[in-house]
């Protein structure tokens, strides 16, 4: 049997269930823990004298696009949800996680409540988790035409982006957000959301479960006490970012829910998405982007193995 690859998520609970050897106890034998482009501690450091910061627009749906070289992965559930649909692989439909997620201004920022962001560029990740998360916190306060995004890159692109003055406001999540907020930064607005797993086409589904199945005994333990393993953000964040901070301050982070993504969190999910202009116009037709199946085709994208 080929090598389950498994990409982290900037979370805790894989690096639990290798400490533990929850993996090959839920009889998951042969996996590897790779990091992808988007969360990895390789991430080069920002090089910026112009204090302007191009888009980037690089995200999480593009790396679904390409195809990743992992067995398992996960994204906001936003980009999984759409990504499934497209077809580059099959939404894990037996658990999702929640991950906290903020915007953050610098101390001195003039910025101090939500409103205040109206016509202001937020740096987010494309057609990633922060790109739909700040949308939906500031909806209820602030015009959808007043809300301005940019596309920073990755998160610790976008903490070098914050920490170097380039930009006035970003959305991080995960390990990025406690960063900043230990360094002084300040939250305007909670953007906490949901997070879904996409396994890939030809993984065998009952190896996926002995994956989550790993990650949920692993959970328990995070969720009985979470400090002895906050060392494993280390595996997940830039040394540059981590000679900043005291990672054993940091929270436990994502938190994985093992209740069903149903059927109408899925229509519901496309629906708002598509509402928003979040895919271009050119890649939307009869109201699923371009290549989607139709939206009522749940039971193609979305791995459901019931009970047992």
């Amino acid at each position: 049997m080929s090598t389950f690859i498994i990409n982290p998520h900037g979370r805790l609970q894989e690096w639990i269930a290798e400490e533990k050897g929850y993996f090959r106890k839920a009889g998951l034998e042969e996996y590897s823990l790779q990091s992808h482009e988007l969360l990895t501690r390789d991430t080069p450091k920002l090089e910026s004298s112009s204090g302007a910061v191009a888009d980037n627009l690089n995200g999480a749906y593009q790396t679904y696009e390409r195809g990743r070289d992992s067995s398992v992965s996960c994204a906001c559930h936003w980009t999984v949800n759409m990504a499934a649909a497209a077809g580059h692989g099959k939404l894990w439909g037996e658990c999702y996680s929640v991950s906290p997620c903020a915007i953050m201004v610098a101390p001195d920022s003039g910025i101090s409540a939500p409103a205040d962001l109206v016509g202001v560029g937020v740096q987010v990740g494309y057609q990633s988790g922060s790109h739909y998360a700040t949308i939906q916190a500031l909806e209820p306060f602030v015009d959808s035409a007043d809300i301005k995004l940019q596309f920073g890159g990755n998160p610790s692109e976008r903490v070098d982006q914050l920490l170097e003055g380039a930009v006035k406001a970003v959305t991080v999540f995960g390990p990025q957000l406690y960063i900043l907020e230990q360094l002084g930064y300040r939250k305007i607005l909670d953007c906490t959301f949901m997070v879904a797993a996409m396994v890939d086409a030809n993984v065998d589904a009952s190896q996926a479960r002995r994956y989550f199945n790993a990650l949920r005994m692993a959970q328990s333990d995070l969720d009985q006490m979470h400090q002895p393993y906050l060392h494993y953000y280390l595996n997940e964040i830039p040394e540059r970012h981590a000679s900043l901070v005291d990672v054993k301050r940091f929270g436990p982070g994502e938190r994985l829910v093992f209740e069903p993504y149903t059927e109408a969190m899925y229509k519901q999910t496309q629906q708002w998405v598509i509402e928003r202009g979040i895919f271009a116009k050119d890649d939307l037709a009869d109201g699923s982007a371009k290549g989607l199946p139709a939206l009522n085709e749940y039971e193609n994208s979305v791995v459901r193995l019931g009970a047992g």
